[in-house]
């Protein structure tokens, strides 16, 4: 959802995927960002469409995403706890 929060109109999935890439460092399949998107989805957090077809894509359409109000709610909600449960704790390695 941040992800897709941060690119705004240009959410899509392979773009979701960049952004989730280079935020962990790590590889994300597509497969798995569908499933959680689908999921998410049924939730109400965020909802998704097809876009227009481009021919960059070789005139395939982009799954576009937008949060959701409700999404944005769950996802503050949620940093705002994982903040109060990091109070005053040191992830410096000794």
């Amino acid at each position: 959802m941040t992800a897709a929060a941060r690119l705004g109109e240009d959410a899509y999935g392979a773009a979701i995927r960049r952004e989730i890439e280079l935020a962990t460092e790590r590889r994300c399949s597509i497969g798995a960002l569908y499933t959680t998107l689908d999921r998410l989805e049924k939730k109400g957090l965020v909802k998704t469409w097809m876009g227009e077809a481009t021919a960059e894509r070789g005139g395939r359409a982009k799954r576009m995403v937008q949060v959701t109000a409700e999404g944005i709610r769950a996802a503050t909600a949620f940093y705002e706890a994982v903040r109060r449960a990091s109070r005053d704790v040191s992830w410096e390695i000794k």
